[in-house]
């Protein structure tokens, strides 16, 4: 039996997948979540084989839990669900090793068929997200992506500098780079464009 959790904050969506999917002989949804923080805590005390993650939730999205289970070397399987393509979002998928990477459209036997592809192993991701996920690409080097996660967070340019060992005005340098490679005036459009992107 494949243990699943479904972790969507669309209360209709995330109670009609849960009934088709427990229409499958080899399938069992033991939990639902309605934020990224349930779906964590849900993770790690059911232990499932797989979660059905969507990508914006409240609290913690679908990628931040996907990228906190990483560290924590959980062995639960992520499959995304996702309305559309963001540009930056698949990057960050990928990066983050999840299993799958699908369009909420598809139907409940292709999903099922998924698990189970992921189950023996295999990456399931849709090809229209693979393409539209092309369109733009990451302008951001690792490091300056790293500074604007911190900005984001609420860190000064005094705390940045201690925390990744470099002066403060090598940080301000950091931040008006980004903000010029993002075509933005300031910090705060700075952490919009690049969230909203999936860059950070």
């Amino acid at each position: 039996m494949i243990r699943i959790v479904i972790a969507e904050d669309q209360g209709m969506l995330r109670g009609a997948l849960g009934s088709l999917l427990s229409f499958e002989e080899d399938i069992e949804v033991i939990a639902q979540a309605k934020n990224g923080e349930e779906a964590l805590r849900s993770i790690l005390a059911l232990k499932p084989d797989v979660c059905l993650m969507d990508i914006e939730m409240p609290i913690k999205s679908g990628l931040e839990v996907a990228e906190e289970l990483k560290t924590l070397g959980s062995d639960c399987k992520i499959i995304i669900l996702t309305t559309f393509a963001r540009p930056g979002y698949f990057e960050r998928a990928v990066r983050v090793d999840v299993h799958g990477y699908l369009l909420k459209d598809g139907s409940s036997d292709d999903l099922a068929v998924a698990i189970r592809n992921v189950m023996k192993g295999k990456r399931e991701f849709s090809p229209e997200l693979v393409f539209g996920s092309m369109k733009e690409e990451n302008p951001l080097t690792e490091r300056e992506r790293e500074v604007l996660r911190m900005v984001a967070d609420g860190k000064t340019a005094k705390e940045i500098s201690v925390i990744l060992f470099l002066s403060q005005g090598t940080v301000r340098n950091y931040m008006s780079e980004i903000i010029s490679k993002l075509h933005v005036k300031n910090r705060i459009e700075a952490i919009t464009v690049a969230a909203e992107k999936g860059w950070i």
